[in-house]
């Protein structure tokens, strides 16, 4: 019988592979005071024996068993049971171990000694697994487009939903990392509860602590009560960081002591809180090239980093552009489908666009487009697709087009004001006189970057 057809009133069935019998003991009373059926294997050629004979719903298995490795059972369970979740369980403070059982496939990992109330935890996460996202309802947050380079990343995305892994998003600004940390969510085991996105490019770093930690009242001028950080919001769902790049230094220590831990002390309080949150966090820089200039810290990158998803740029996906295109039309119409339709003339502007602000960028110059059409369709003058030119490409007699000529003032302002407060967006952005979220929009449309270690 396969895990998605067992009754409602069936007990969910375990596998427990440990070769210490008094540990096999322990975990299987837990499991049967959960009201679940558990069944035990002492190495790794019984478990196999078991898992050909029967259906499981979650196998817990040792790292080191004496004909073999947890990771063999792991890599077995993969290729043969791709349902089941499984879960590893590793000597104290077995880091690398636990990463590698990651990497392999596991759902999630204890470390010994076995924390009774983390096991209950991790028990029930598996078993709340939603069936594969062929299965299931769809998700509300869908990557479109059927290119190559989006099918794998949908592929990576539904097999990162059944794991509790750390993940790494990376990928060009507007690419969709954000969106695909949502769909990891809503496919995985978290569904239910909450999920809490980040910016981490748009918090002043004196507030970083109690925002990502919480505070205690009294802890500080303005603290009129309790509040919860980010870390508590999102207790038993996802976390995700996004533009983890640019935490400093001071907080990445902070934050990773509580990832390591699972626990975290609130501003002005003197005991920690445990929590529970699965870590997706996302940048457009290239994190190695940090950890290499001393920017960013190993340990934390290799906390982060368990799993890197690529996330494709729309110069690789070009073909998605049509479908891509006409569902952002169709949802600028609301329910009375108002918007206008897209010419063939500029279907084709698209097609020729090499999108440096991608999905993101597409999306702005068709809001653009509804607003500026004066008909039932949009034209190429519509989209206003001006890519930015070098002063040498001039318009005869020496002046240029005067969206160029804009465009080059704004980007030589923007900077001017980024070189003097070193490429910190917020200072700039209040040097400029402008919003944060406003500067954010110039730079991507201007195509300008931070610079690259």
């Amino acid at each position: 019988m396969k895990r998605a057809e067992r009754k409602a009133d069936t007990a969910a069935r375990v596998l427990v592979v440990d070769d210490e019998a008094d540990i096999r003991e322990l975990l299987e009373l837990t499991l049967l005071r959960m009201g679940l059926a558990v069944e035990s294997a002492a190495s790794v050629a019984e478990a196999h024996a078991l898992l050909r004979a029967k259906q499981f719903d979650l196998c817990l298995t040792d790292m080191r068993l004496p004909d073999g490795e947890g990771l063999e059972l792991v890599r077995y369970i993969g290729e043969n049971c791709k349902d089941l979740p499984v879960a590893v369980i590793t000597a104290y403070g077995s880091a690398e171990n636990a990463v590698a059982a990651l990497k392999a496939g596991a759902f999630d990992y204890l470390s010994k000694p076995v924390s009774l109330e983390d096991l209950r935890t991790l028990v029930k996460s598996a078993l709340n697994l939603p069936q594969p996202v062929t299965a299931a309802k769809p998700v509300r947050h869908q990557l479109l487009g059927e290119s190559p380079a989006m099918q794998q990343a949908r592929e990576l995305i539904n097999k990162l939903a059944r794991s509790q892994a750390p993940v790494y998003i990376s990928g060009e600004s507007g690419s969709g990392k954000e969106l695909a940390a949502r769909q990891i969510h809503e496919q995985g085991a978290r569904h239910e509860q909450q999920f809490v996105a980040v910016n981490c490019g748009a918090i002043p770093e004196n507030l970083m602590e109690s925002e990502f930690f919480g505070y205690k009242k009294g802890s500080f001028t303005g603290a009129d009560a309790d509040r919860d950080g980010f870390f508590q919001v999102a207790h038993g769902g996802t976390l995700f960081l996004d533009e983890v790049a640019d935490l400093p230094l001071s907080m990445q220590v902070k934050l990773l002591r509580a990832i390591q831990e699972k626990k975290v002390r609130k501003v002005g309080a003197t005991g920690e809180d445990p929590v529970d949150v699965r870590m997706i966090c996302a940048t457009h820089r290239n994190l190695t090239a940090l950890v290499e200039a001393g920017k960013f810290r190993q340990d934390l990158y290799f906390r982060l980093n368990v799993i890197e998803l690529k996330m494709p740029s729309l110069r690789e996906c070009c073909e998605d552009v049509p479908v891509l295109t006409d569902s952002m039309l169709a949802r600028m119409g609301g329910k009375d489908g108002a918007a206008p339709r897209m010419s063939r003339a500029a279907r084709a502007e698209l097609a020729a666009y090499d999108f440096p602000g991608n999905v993101r960028e597409l999306e702005n110059i068709l809001e653009r487009a509804v607003a500026l059409c004066a008909g039932e369709e949009i034209q190429p003058g519509d989209l206003r697709l001006t890519p930015v030119r070098q002063p040498d490409d001039a318009a005869p007699g020496g002046k240029s087009p005067l969206p160029d000529y804009l465009d080059r003032l704004e980007r030589e302002a923007i900077i001017e004001a980024l070189g003097k407060t070193r490429f910190n967006r917020t200072a700039a952005a209040r040097l400029l006189g402008i919003t944060f979220r406003a500067l954010r929009y110039r730079m991507e449309r201007l195509g300008i970057n931070e610079p690259q270690p």
